[in-house]
């Protein structure tokens, strides 16, 4: 179990004006901004079928774990340009795990663009990209709250909880997806250590994050969880990713029902590959630079492909009739769907 630490929410505008909370009070940051809405873009969408991905191969590339989304090449593609916001999530407020980078940096600036303030959580490690998504947040005229730690720490995930509760006076959404994955040729390969590193990432840290959120939670309120293709076709050399995985899924469904007389929705978005930094810095440079190509489409999905699903799963607008489904996005597979 990590070390315990207390919680510093940040705002990567104003950083060295953060002042530590007293002992035993939870932190009340004072630099969260207030920002003028930005204009919509006005860029007319391309032709059914004309939007253009980046294809591998790509460069070869590798990094030390859990990677950065600044040094990938090409860039992941989160801004969602030709999305059409609608004030679907308008005044809500959003908590997402490893929102830093990858689907969470995505899904943070969908929900902030559909009127939505953001709390993100991520490694310490990753504080260069939380601020990239913080200033992307801002920049879409809503407020964002970082906070830095470690999701297998159930003390942090209830401090986590509280924090952004306290500073933005509610909790409307919960996006569990922070993730580690590591490839291994064989099961013997697998440590005892790294088993239940993975379980205590991928299931552990979404039970506690949900248990410490459902505190608070209205009726309205919604939690989606990322699950994973792994987690229903099985992964060779993914044992440990694929088993947590296959745990979401089911934790999706175990909790929708729970919940479903309190009002509260749970869903689970389960995607094929996807260029981030969590493939990269777990495949070595020459695999990393062809992920996605074993796909019919030919590619991974870029991240603003795959968080308008979020999008859907927090509106009640466009999916209050929906709980405990596990929706998968697989480039044209069809096999697991």
């Amino acid at each position: 179990m990590p070390e315990k630490k207390p919680i510093k929410p940040e705002s990567a505008a104003t950083n060295d004006q953060q002042k530590k909370p007293e002992a035993g009070q939870a932190a009340k940051p004072s630099n969260i901004r207030e920002f003028p809405r930005r204009a919509q873009s006005t860029q007319p969408a391309p032709p059914a079928g004309k939007l253009k991905q980046p294809k591998p191969p790509f460069p070869p590339q590798h990094q030390p774990k859990p990677g950065l989304e600044k040094d990938l090449d090409p860039k992941p593609r989160y801004q969602g340009s030709h999305y059409r916001p609608a004030n679907k999530l308008q005044d809500k407020v959003a908590l997402i795990t490893g929102g830093d980078s990858g689907i969470g940096r995505a899904v943070a600036v969908l929900y902030a663009r559909e009127g939505a303030d953001v709390a993100i959580l991520y490694l310490p490690q990753e504080q260069a990209d939380a601020e990239e998504t913080c200033r992307a947040v801002e920049q879409s005229g809503r407020r964002c709250l970082l906070i830095p730690g470690d999701v297998t720490d159930p003390e942090f995930c209830n401090d986590a909880v509280e924090s952004v509760v306290q500073q933005f006076g509610k909790l409307d959404i919960l996006v569990n997806n922070a993730a580690f994955q590591q490839h291994q040729e064989s099961i013997a390969e697998v440590s005892n250590e790294q088993w239940e590193h993975t379980f205590r990432t991928n299931i552990f840290g979404y039970f506690y994050m949900a248990k410490a959120a459902l505190a608070h939670m209205k009726p309205g309120a919604a939690i989606v969880n990322t699950g994973s293709i792994t987690g229903l076709q099985g992964s060779s050399q993914l044992l440990d990713y694929a088993s947590t995985k296959g745990a979401i899924h089911a934790f999706t469904k175990s909790l929708a029902q729970n919940l479903v007389e309190r009002g509260i929705r749970v869903n689970c978005v389960a995607p094929g590959p996807v260029w981030t930094p969590l493939n990269v810095a777990d495949k070595d440079a020459k695999e990393a630079g062809k992920h996605g190509q074993k796909v019919p489409m030919e590619r991974p999905a870029q991240p603003e492909e795959i968080a308008p699903s979020f999008v859907f799963f927090a509106s009640e607008a466009d999916s209050s009739y929906i709980t405990g489904e596990v929706l998968t996005l697989l480039g044209g597979e069809t096999t697991a769907a």
